[in-house]
């Protein structure tokens, strides 16, 4: 039986892959977006664990928050993205600073 601790470093790792992705690759809109929602899924997964080891529901519950507004997030992000792409015809993050007011 895996122990809370086990869910908690698997949490700490997918964490940290996400902050690295975030500020290694800062070039792709993309793989930023993917870097939060690996963020999101890995905060997400500690909240289940300690739901779980806790007996208590409410983290369960408020999993559920944090996806409905990951997948808004994911969708708003990927139709800015096709938007950006069709005007610009790239999604490089350098190239975007001419948005600028």
């Amino acid at each position: 039986m895996p122990e809370l601790s086990d869910y908690l470093i698997l949490g700490a790792i997918l964490f940290s892959l996400s902050i690295a992705g975030i500020f290694l690759n800062r070039k792709n809109v993309i793989i930023i977006l993917m870097s939060i929602e690996l963020m999101l899924l890995a905060v997400n997964m500690n909240f289940i664990a300690f739901s779980h080891f806790l007996n208590n529901i409410e983290g369960q519950v408020f999993v559920f928050f944090i996806l409905t507004v990951a997948a808004a997030e994911a969708a708003i992000g990927l139709a800015i993205l096709v938007v950006l792409f069709r005007n610009r015809r790239s999604i490089n993050v350098e190239e975007l600073d001419t948005l600028k007011g």
